[in-house]
């Protein structure tokens, strides 16, 4: 089972995966509740960053406080971010497809 951790403001609201689903989506309003979240589940194969607006802000606190953060994913409306992958697409299964594509290939 992969873990996803979906970061945005209205994260929570998207809608949760099918039951059966081999993927397990957790949910975080802003980049403090990421980091949080990061440090107490050490079980997060990815982050998927939804919306422009805190993109950066998301991205850089990751990688400044988790010690070998997973790999970071932002939504096609996000402005590119070093160390973070934009995927073509605004639809959360599309994305969180997108980021399982990614971690199995």
């Amino acid at each position: 089972m992969l873990t996803v951790l979906v970061v945005g403001r209205h994260a929570s609201e998207v809608g949760a995966t099918e039951p059966g689903s081999a993927l397990e989506v957790l949910y975080a309003g802003d980049a403090e509740e990421a980091v949080e979240k990061l440090a107490r589940n050490r079980r997060i194969d990815a982050v998927l960053i939804l919306g422009s607006g805190d993109a950066r802000a998301s991205v850089e606190a990751i990688a400044e406080d988790v010690t070998a953060p997973p790999p970071i994913f932002l939504a096609q409306d996000a402005a590119p971010v070093a160390g973070a992958m934009v995927l073509p697409s605004r639809r959360l299964e599309d994305l969180l497809a997108r980021v399982v594509e990614a971690l199995e290939g």
